[in-house]
């Protein structure tokens, strides 16, 4: 046999034996689907390369309302680990969604199954009758569900997601000890700089839309004074804007934060009417250009903040030793 040959009868090897290794090494991957792209990223973060992760839902479009299509019930069904937001934010299109993929072990209870809520310290958890709760707006029942504009929050999300990869594979329990170690370290540092960013705007107010700000309020210390809508997911009347027109004159605000899916007319009406700025922020990762990750969602809305602030002449606060 040529040398020649000889090399040809190697290669030949070589093929047979990548081929044969290569669909059962992306076969051991754990098949993770997450609700919101922001899970999605942190499932990454946490599970790095023995994690294939997909979101359901673009950061782009309200988590309130996504269609639940048959392609999302066919990567469900598939999926070793699902992740969701919880506290009824999503309750319109998973719970559908999992009822048609039929696969127990992503369900409700079961060990594939991880609702990143636990253990978070919820903001406006309503009182009284929930029955009455409606007449109010689009209230969740179990408190504001946009906690993950908190960064701190964050790390609490790793956590279960750290807690329900380790029941799925619990041989890698170290590695993926090592990147949950890793992202909070990654976070601690970042916000360190977010929170030097912010400090000197502490006590600013401004307007939102929506109100899917109060766990990045209450951890960037600006102070959000009222809402272009009137109660959640109710759009606004003449007379109430005109109310807003006034109060946002009386107290000299001007910025308004809006949310890339909400129609924007009704805050560009108050904006021209008080000389106010309306600043699109990305209320998850992939809501604007750029925002590719967690830590991006952070910079890009501080960034816009910081340089709405300095349009409209906030003066910045000096900083006590």
């Amino acid at each position: 046999m040529t040398r020649k040959n000889l090399f040809k009868i190697l290669l030949v090897q070589m093929f047979v034996i990548f081929v044969a290794i290569a669909p059962t090494q992306a076969a051991k991957k754990i098949r993770v689907v997450t609700s919101l792209p922001d899970l999605a990223d942190i499932a990454k973060q946490i599970g790095g390369d023995k994690v294939d992760v997909f979101a359901i839902a673009k950061g782009y479009q309200d988590p309130h309302f996504v269609d639940a299509k048959p392609s999302y019930m066919i990567k469900l069904k598939k999926a070793d680990l699902f992740v969701q937001v919880g506290l009824d934010l999503e309750i319109g299109w998973v719970p559908p969604l999992l009822e048609g993929a039929r696969n127990k072990k992503i369900l409700w209870g079961g060990d594939g199954f991880v609702d990143a809520s636990k253990s978070m310290a919820l903001l406006q958890v309503p009182r009284g009758d929930p029955s009455k709760l409606r007449a109010k707006g689009d209230i969740h029942i179990f408190g504001n569900p946009h906690y993950w504009l908190d960064p701190l929050n964050g790390k609490i999300i790793a956590q279960n997601i750290f807690e329900g990869l380790i029941k799925i594979a619990p041989e890698n329990e170290t590695y993926f000890k090592q990147n949950l170690e890793a992202f909070e370290q990654k976070i601690n540092d970042a916000d360190q700089r977010w929170q030097a960013l912010m400090a000197p705007y502490r006590g600013t107010e401004i307007y939102a839309y929506h109100n899917s700000w109060p766990y990045f309020e209450q951890h960037f210390g600006f102070k959000i004074a009222g809402f272009i809508e009137p109660k959640p997911g109710i759009s606004p009347s003449p007379k109430y804007m005109a109310k807003v027109i006034n109060e946002m004159k009386n107290k000299n605000i001007r910025i308004i934060i809006i949310e890339p899916y909400y129609p924007p007319k009704s805050a560009e009406l108050v904006a021209k009417n008080t000389g106010a700025v309306l600043v699109e922020l990305a209320p998850e990762v992939g809501g604007q250009p750029g925002v590719d990750d967690y830590f991006k969602l952070f910079d890009t809305n501080i960034n816009k903040l910081i340089e709405a602030f300095k349009k409209v002449g906030v003066e910045p606060k000096p900083l006590s030793n």
